[in-house]
């Protein structure tokens, strides 16, 4: 009852009042006495004070359902993506997707970003990105990015959850999980517009301009977005904007491949072979291209001809699951194989490894740096071990693991382990190495309007770099300014020209060395560092460690008088004996100084930035 009464007063309130309101024409009364008047004024008040609790509208929804990302959490940055979803001017893009967060990891920057790009595949020729917008926000700290890129106004972003990470960890980044509409609207002639919200947390972009037009083609006024996770995974549910490849839709799928992982390449006889292979998963694609991984419990095994014997076995693994877990129209197969061998009960070093002498430098792109290790290199190394029969065998190295070396002078042991636990040691020394300066010709390198494009000039002839030594490069670096990657590039090959690596000013890299490199740098604010780099001073270190590795260490003093730093430590592959040093431009221009530049303090070196080309 005492609700009835509650109402009836307010409609007696209202009553009363409306009694008093006349027309703005001829003074008439408004009809109150309508139901639909009655019915549209309390919609109306309705709609208001919910409005912001409210789920925009989404139209034209398809169902596009497909994985991005491992669903065990290991994926990296830039390692997977969603499909091209191309927007065109005056349109705007809704989708929704579920965001699995780990709940073991509160690294805040582990969630997603959106990339938004000309309408150029990735990596393209001409393919240039807005800007990538990451659903965490940190506010405008330059230590804790969450979107960066030249086109975009991130002054415009913000969110109903700031993050303030310490030791980059944030309880706040649970928050982020779950059912996720995405929306990039392009209807308005004067703005530009994004928005990402679970119902818990929003993120926006409103910016006051119409978004530029990147592409070579005027009359191309698309733009393309993707997604791309990190240390998460994203099961996509539906877009209103069919995506380049088409919908993929939620109907049951067979698999049709699989790919394996984590075969391991020895297993000790008479191993049940369920056991040898419980680290084995794999990668299987169902039809309309959907992946899913799939653990060691869900496949089945079989070893051709047996694990009861010594030598090379063919794994056949077998999966015959569909996309939702019911049994497949037809199984699937993949092949690997692996050794089968006797383990030994004790190893010994018969032959000692060919490069026993290490050289390590440190400028002051790597002072204070701690734990910092050089990895083993076991050429010419021989190792025997003696098996339960008392027969002594040539152990394969490829089957053995070694302890790194750490990076300080001195003699150090290098333990040496088999797979089922049994170890020795060989010794191995570090030394310093000796810096000498070098003038590469010619003295500038690129056009001086930087006009000159990626890989368009080269030294004239390389700068061997001797097993032990390292060569020290100083020049000014004068950039367009318009990416991170219009600066120097330091290029490390043979004699014949194959190169083991090819590094940048801008924390990447690539090559067949670069996956085996520690690689940082200092350049926290992109937008600051960028700036700074035309006319800054910059010194280069390049060392053959001795182990197949080399070193390529930098120190840029930048325009606005502070200090950043940047170094690729271990980049592999390298012939101890032929290592030769090359620079080359993108849209930059480089003078060699015949002198090193003088010391100057080094500001501390912070995390490196999530931004990759």
């Amino acid at each position: 009852m005492k609700y009835l009464n509650k109402i009836a007063s307010v409609f007696c309130t209202a009553a009363l009042g409306l009694l008093t309101l006349t027309g703005c024409e001829g003074g008439d009364i408004y009809k109150v006495d309508s139901p639909d008047w009655l019915s549209q004024k309390i919609d109306s008040i309705e709609n208001a004070k919910n409005s912001q609790n409210q789920e925009e509208q989404l139209v034209g929804m398809h169902e596009d359902v497909y994985t991005i990302g491992k669903t065990d959490f290991t994926s990296g940055f830039w390692t997977a993506f969603s499909k091209y979803y191309q927007v065109d001017d005056g349109q705007r893009w809704d989708a929704q997707f579920n965001l699995s967060i780990n709940p073991d990891d509160n690294t805040y920057y582990k969630n997603f970003a959106l990339v938004v790009t000309n309408d150029v595949d990735r990596g393209g020729t001409g393919y240039t990105e807005y800007g990538a917008f990451r659903f965490d926000y940190t506010g405008d700290s330059a230590t804790y990015n969450s979107q960066w890129g030249n086109y975009l106004w991130f002054k415009y972003a913000n969110s109903t959850q700031v993050m303030s990470p310490v030791d980059n960890k944030d309880a706040g980044l649970q928050q982020l999980g779950g059912k996720v509409t995405l929306t990039v609207d392009r209807t308005k002639p004067d703005t530009f517009r994004i928005k990402i919200t679970n119902g818990t947390v929003t993120k926006t972009l409103l910016e006051p301009i119409h978004l530029p037009n990147l592409n070579s083609d005027p009359a191309d006024k698309k733009i393309r977005c993707f997604l791309v996770p990190e240390g998460s995974y994203i099961n996509f549910l539906a877009s209103n904007v069919e995506p380049i490849g088409g919908y993929t839709s939620a109907a049951d799928k067979n698999p049709l491949s699989m790919e394996l992982h984590n075969v391991p390449k020895n297993v000790q006889l008479n191993t049940p072979l369920d056991s040898a292979m419980k680290g084995v998963s794999a990668t299987v694609t169902f039809e309309e291209g959907v992946t899913k991984e799939v653990p060691a419990s869900e496949l089945y095994f079989v070893a051709v001809p047996d694990m009861d014997t010594e030598g090379e076995k063919t794994l056949v693994v077998i999966y015959n699951k569909t996309f939702k877990g019911e049994s497949a129209a037809s199984p699937i197969s993949a092949r690997a194989t692996f050794n089968v061998s006797d383990m030994p009960l004790e190893i010994k070093v018969t032959e000692a490894p060919a490069h026993r002498k290490y050289y390590v430098y440190t400028s002051p792109a790597t002072t204070g740096m701690t734990n910092r290790t050089l990895a083993f290199d076991p050429s010419g190394l021989q190792v025997t071990g003696t098996f339960k029969d008392g027969t002594e065998r040539v152990m394969d190295n490829s089957t053995l693991t070694f302890s790194s070396v750490p990076a300080t002078a001195g003699t150090h042991d290098v333990t040496i382990s088999t797979s089922n636990g049994v170890s020795t040691t060989t010794r191995v020394r570090v030394e310093e190495s000796a810096s000498t300066f070098a003038t590469p010709s010619p003295t500038v390198l690129g056009a001086e309007d930087n006009s000159t494009a990626w890989w368009g000039a080269h030294l004239n002839a390389d700068i061997n770099v001797p097993q032990g030594e390292t060569r020290q490069f100083s020049f000014t670096n004068y950039t367009s300014g318009a990416n991170n990657w219009n600066n120097f590039c330091v290029v490390l090959r043979n004699s014949a020209l194959a190169e083991y690596a090819v590094v940048r000013a801008d924390n990447y890299g690539w090559g067949n060395g670069y996956s085996t490199a520690v690689n940082s740098g200092g350049q926290s604010d992109w937008a600051a560092w960028l700036a700074a780099m035309n006319g800054a001073k910059v010194n280069v270190w390049v060392t053959n460690v001795g182990n197949g590795t080399a070193d390529v260490q930098a120190v840029m003093n930048g325009n606005d008088g502070k200090t950043y730093v940047q170094y690729y430590l271990g980049l592999s592959t390298v012939d101890v004996n032929d290592l030769n040093v090359d620079f080359t431009v993108d849209n930059c221009h480089l003078v060699f100084s015949n002198t090193a530049f003088g010391k100057r303090h080094y500001a501390p070196r912070h995390r490196a930035p999530r931004y990759r080309r």
